[in-house]
């Protein structure tokens, strides 16, 4: 492994480790499930005693259920209705902490407007749940409909001029998964099909499930078209639902599998070296002979020629400088997927999306992802189908 290389090569561990997991977990659900209880149920609303109570049950009952639901559904078994439920729920109650957050700000402001209670927690009620509820309905049409196209030029200066305007379109992060979508991965597979693509490149979290489970949503990726070359990295959730597998399936769709390699596209006289590498929390998840490495990734290749690299995770820029590399394209943020969460996902990402500048020669275009993962909502962050057009300088 070269210089640089930044991963998890074990699994933290650690006394108290369980416990202090078990105390932020009920930590976490205390804070998402309580501030909408509070805002909506408790705090002046003075809502008659049936609604009191019923509320109450139904917000206990949520948040009990909620860790099981997920170990279900997200576990090693990957059992689909469980899933659906954690996932949608999820989904629902974040947004209305984050509202009910907000909510109380107006509150403050209708306190010291001189609005007594009841009146004001009943606005601040109504305001928090009309709000939510729209956002609701709005992100789940957002994350459930064909991902529009984003268009990108991107300039490489060490681009021959036999490549200038090579179209390559970027699929990341589609997480078939326990919703069904095998005819939203067919009109995805339309969309790149129109767009008359050079590349198509997957960089990752291709699916939640095994093969098994999944073939049915990622058949359509072997209808997939491309003049030059198809192309594909593991993302990180790869390891939790068989990495090598979906290697594996993957090329027996017809798309090359980049494990820490690369292959050489030609096009009126010019060449590009495009290379892949496995995702950063490869190395620990014990699957043999998966780690990321990029020297092993570009071993052989040509240094005078441009490389445009697949990775899963922005992070992995840092490797990508250092080995000289002109475009990496990557997904995993999914551009927050449900604001304000992209403020968490900047804690560990060095950008959130589109294109970004790092060292002298080095750009990085990190896609919101072309599905979702989990909560089937996208609010103010949309997802993308991305068709990247290289120039020469």
């Amino acid at each position: 492994m070269s210089v640089g290389e930044a991963v998890e090569t074990e699994p933290r561990r650690g006394p108290g480790r369980a416990a202090r997991f078990a105390l932020i977990v009920t930590a976490v659900l205390v804070l998402l499930f309580g501030v909408p209880w509070w805002t909506l149920i408790w705090s002046g609303n003075e809502w008659p005693g049936a609604v009191f109570v019923g509320g109450t049950v139904v917000f206990v009952v949520a948040a009990a259920a909620f860790p099981g639901l997920m170990f279900s559904g997200h576990g090693q078994h990957h059992r689909d209705l469980p899933a659906r439920i954690a996932d949608t729920l999820l989904g629902i109650v974040w947004v209305f902490f984050v509202w009910s957050v907000l909510g109380n700000v107006l509150r403050l402001v209708l306190a010291v407007a001189g609005v007594a209670d009841p009146a004001r927690s009943r606005i601040v009620t109504a305001v928090v749940a009309v709000v939510a509820i729209v956002l609701l309905v709005w992100g789940n049409i957002e994350a459930m409909r064909v991902s529009r196209v984003r268009r990108i030029d991107v300039v490489i200066p060490r681009l021959g001029a036999g490549l200038d305007g090579l179209r390559v379109v970027l699929l990341t992060d589609t997480h078939y998964g326990p919703i069904n979508r095998a005819k939203w991965s067919r009109g995805v597979v339309d969309v790149v099909n129109s767009l008359d693509p050079d590349v198509v490149a997957h960089t990752g979290d291709i699916a939640d499930g095994e093969v098994a489970q999944r073939r049915e949503q990622a058949a359509p990726l072997g209808d997939v078209r491309a003049g030059l070359a198809r192309v594909y990295v593991t993302g990180n959730h790869e390891y939790f639902s068989g990495a090598q597998r979906w290697v594996e399936h993957m090329a027996s769709l017809g798309w090359e599998a980049l494990h820490n390699r690369h292959v050489v596209v030609e096009r009126g006289g010019s060449s590009l070296v495009i290379a892949g590498v496995d995702d950063r929390t490869a190395a620990g998840s014990g699957v043999p002979g998966h780690h990321m490495d990029h020297e092993a990734a570009l071993l052989g290749a040509d240094p005078e020629l441009p490389v445009l690299l697949l990775a899963h995770q922005p992070q992995q820029i840092t490797g990508a400088v250092a080995h000289g590399v002109d475009l990496q394209i990557s997904g995993h943020t999914h551009g927050g997927q449900i604001w304000p969460f992209h403020y968490l996902v900047r804690i560990d990402q060095p950008v959130l999306q589109g294109l970004s500048r790092h060292g002298e020669r080095t750009q990085l275009y990190t896609s919101r992802g072309t599905g979702f993962w989990g909560p089937p909502f996208r609010v103010f962050a949309p997802s993308e189908i991305t068709l990247l057009t290289l120039r020469s300088a």
